[in-house]
């Protein structure tokens, strides 16, 4: 059920449903509660908690920028805010790095994490230019006719995750987050990066990745899982907008991860790959494409392997 709470000032839409084990959903760059909708199904033995993030949706917007660190302390006060100690994280592309600082701010609050289609930040591997073009801007969520110009851009050759995003064009035209609202999502990725602390993170992580991801490649994934010490990476036939598509089998996997009170006892955990230092190696020198946005990325990366070795 939705309702409007107020956390930190701010008016908040929420929606809680089910019963069970708690389970808190963040959702990608301006993405609001009705693209869960797929999800949901997959859920319906747990209780589910999702909302609005400030200045998309329904909830308002603050008048001040924000970090990403301010928001995994919004995060800690909605939670605060509906009773909860302690929760499972599903995060998806934005929503997965914000649940990465959660875990790394305030790990007594969570038990276990899906990281979805995300990445590390700063040190990650750029998508194609065409479809970080319209991560880029948020004009794409107030005109229907470029919203759906644009679907083909982040969908790529999946043609069902390209219809389900026409079909969620409503959803996203009529609850499109503010201007202000999606600069500041954007500022906060942007200034982040968690490859600083992520072997810090020692909650079993299931990393949930797309075989062809255009917006954040596959080889980000490959970084998380690599760098996180208790995770195990499942890839999926599709594309950054997997969890639209329930036929992909990700909500089942990720459902399964959660409810297994005993990781062994998880098909998902079981069968899942953990990737070592060399399996990353291998998959980054077997890119083609090479852009001036991907150096600065790549050093960075290479500064922090280097400083975990010494």
């Amino acid at each position: 059920m939705t309702s409007q709470i107020n956390v930190c000032g701010l008016h908040v839409a929420v929606d809680v449903r089910g019963s069970g084990q708690p389970v808190l959903l963040i959702n990608g760059l301006g993405g609001t509660l009705g693209l869960w909708q797929a999800l949901h199904p997959d859920l319906t033995d747990f209780e589910v908690i999702s909302f609005d993030a400030p200045g998309v949706g329904r909830s308002t917007t603050p008048r001040n920028v924000y970090s990403m660190s301010d928001l995994a302390q919004f995060v800690t006060r909605l939670l605060d805010t509906l009773g909860y100690d302690t929760v499972d994280v599903v995060g998806h592309s934005f929503g997965g790095a914000l649940a990465q600082q959660l875990a790394h701010q305030a790990p007594e609050r969570i038990r276990r994490i899906a990281l979805v289609t995300t990445t590390c930040g700063w040190g990650g591997v750029p998508g194609t230019l065409p479809s970080a073009l319209m991560a880029l801007t948020p004009f794409r969520l107030w005109s229907k006719r470029m919203y759906t110009a644009t679907v083909p851009l982040l969908a790529g050759r999946h043609n069902a995750e390209a219809d389900l995003l026409r079909a969620f064009a409503a959803e996203r035209l009529r609850a499109r987050p503010s201007i202000r609202g999606y600069s500041n999502q954007l500022l906060a990725g942007w200034t982040w990066t968690s490859l600083p602390w992520l072997a810090s993170i020692e909650h079993p992580v299931l990393v949930v990745a797309a075989s062809n991801d255009r917006l954040l490649p596959l080889a980000n994934s490959q970084i998380l899982a690599t760098n996180l010490p208790n995770a195990r990476i499942f890839v999926f036939e599709g594309g950054h907008y997997l969890l639209l598509n329930q036929e992909s089998g990700a909500g089942a996997a990720i459902a399964d991860f959660i409810r297994s009170a005993d990781l062994n006892e998880s098909e998902t955990w079981r069968t899942a790959h953990v990737v070592s230092p060399d399996d990353l190696d291998d998959s980054l020198r077997s890119r083609k494409r090479w852009s001036p946005i991907a150096f600065p990325h790549a050093l960075l990366r290479r500064h922090w392997r280097s400083a975990k070795r010494s």
